[in-house]
């Protein structure tokens, strides 16, 4: 019962089965589910609380379940997408959570100014793998490691998004 439940929360209830780009579907939902998040304007300490809980939760099934997949960072394993995708989503809701400036933002806003860029920046990092992701991605053969590399993609992808929305908007 706990392999099931695992197994379907490290493939984001199914998304990694996806026939065609299993990280980029995993990363578009991601996407979704912060816009959502961003609209109902819950509590940054919750999320954070939340965000913690899954990253721990799932470097240690990614360690205990890695036999129940063709390889220890299988295609079907999307949740390090998850966590990747949402690092900078989480950083720039910290943003507009702090400034208090929730009623002055509206989605479309939001998802031009942070969503998109953080998406497709975060894509390239992930796929691309420069320096020190590849590294990571070659010599962490664990859960740790196939989580590490999509946080790292995700930390460029808060980077350079926040350094073009300096300068852009």
């Amino acid at each position: 019962m706990i392999d099931k439940f695992g197994k379907s929360f490290l493939t984001l209830f199914g998304v990694g089965y996806f026939k065609y780009a299993p990280g980029t579907a995993a990363s578009i939902i991601t996407c979704a589910l912060w816009l959502l998040l961003y609209s109902l304007q819950i509590s940054f300490l919750l999320l954070v609380f939340l965000y913690s809980i899954i990253l721990i939760y799932s470097i240690i099934l990614i360690d205990k379940l890695s036999k129940k997949f063709s390889e220890i960072d299988a295609k079907e394993i999307v949740i390090d997408e998850f966590l990747g995708m949402s690092l900078p989503l989480l950083a720039f809701y910290s943003s507009l959570d702090q400034l208090g400036s929730w009623h002055n933002v509206n989605v479309d806003y939001i998802f031009l100014k942070y969503i998109l860029p953080s998406f497709v920046l975060f894509r390239f990092f992930d796929i691309v793998k420069p320096y020190p992701i590849n590294l990571i991605d070659k010599k962490l053969k664990n859960g740790l490691g196939v989580v590490m590399d999509d946080l790292i993609a995700g930390l460029f992808s808060l980077i350079v998004t926040y350094i073009a929305i300096q300068f852009i908007f």
